[in-house]
């Protein structure tokens, strides 16, 4: 067995530290859901280093207000509209790109939808947004990248370890629909994504990693009741919102993302997983275990299932 990457950056590490003195001028990055959370953390740090960012957002005049607000940049931000969950709104966004890409950051996310909705392609809406969009995103990017010898970074969960994807029936069709264990089987599916893309891109120069970026209040967050805040111990009785001692900051959340996307130390790793800027352990089950990578969501039979499933459902 290989010994895991160690990098100097420790837990409390931002996303501007793990970039100093990383020069990223003539760069280019596609960040989705890049204005907002640890998101626009990501774009601001690879702008900072004279990186230019597209930002993928579901309202873009939100995202040009917050803009708007951030100051100037070394590099470059620029806006566009993506929504995932619309495989023709991917379509778009992708057919629109020119030139090559250095990395595409997987940031967007939904969790915890309290029904259970589907897309227009008739997947459940988290696995829909969480992997089915970035798979595509990938896939119509994909020569962009293998032009720059792009990264890829799909931002995980440790939510990941309590579900792998159920292959017998991925959209709750038959089975009773659970938001967490739905989030929790589209988290894994964006380490399986990693997965697959390094096992078939590796000869295409391209790189493809997945994180957990720590525990981090934003708008993810937006579907749980105050209930579920309560039992998290992100809520106060009086209804107050409470930082625990091991949440991060967006800033700190954002670190692993762009160690990834951008960091000279990651420049030739593929196929893993990190947390709090280190490459994580694999635990065999996921069990009693709230840090590593849960070896089912690796396996590379199980990322080669995947990528068929995801393929078939964009054939349609």
């Amino acid at each position: 067995m290989s010994e895991l990457l160690q990098t100097p950056f420790g837990a409390s590490a931002t996303a501007d530290d793990v970039l100093t003195d990383v020069d990223l001028a003539g760069k280019r990055f596609v960040v989705t859901g890049g204005a907002s959370g640890i998101g626009a953390q990501t774009t601001l740090a690879l702008a900072r280093r004279g990186g230019e960012v597209t930002i993928g957002v579901r309202d873009p005049g939100a995202a040009r207000t917050w803009l708007a607000s951030v100051g100037p940049v070394a590099g470059q931000i620029d806006v566009a509209y993506l929504d995932l969950a619309d495989l023709n709104s991917v379509e778009q966004f992708t057919a629109g790109w020119s030139g090559a890409l250095d990395g595409l950051i997987g940031n967007a996310g939904i969790m915890a939808l309290p029904r259970r909705q589907v897309s227009g392609a008739g997947w459940e809406m988290q696995l829909a947004t969480n992997y089915l969009g970035h798979f595509k995103t990938a896939l119509g990017l994909h020569v962009p990248l293998a032009r720059a010898g792009g990264r890829v970074v799909l931002v995980s969960s440790a939510a990941h370890l309590r579900a792998g994807v159920d292959f017998t029936d991925p959209q709750y069709e038959r089975r009773d629909y659970d938001r967490w264990n739905a989030y929790s089987q589209s988290k894994s599916a964006d380490v399986l994504l990693a997965v697959g893309i390094s096992r078939r891109w590796d000869g295409d120069g391209i790189t493809a990693n997945a994180l957990m970026p720590g525990w981090i209040t934003t708008r993810l967050q937006r579907h749980l009741d105050d209930d579920t805040l309560r039992a998290m111990g992100a809520m106060d009785d009086e209804g107050n919102r409470i930082d625990q001692s091991y949440f991060k900051s967006t800033a700190q959340g954002a670190a692993t993302s762009v160690l990834l996307a951008a960091s000279p130390l990651t420049a030739d790793v593929t196929g893993k997983y990190f947390e709090d800027n280190q490459e994580a352990p694999v635990v065999e089950t996921g069990e009693g275990h709230a840090t590593g990578v849960a070896r089912h969501a690796i396996d590379p039979a199980n990322a080669d299932r995947l990528w068929e499933l995801g393929a078939s459902a964009l054939a349609r």
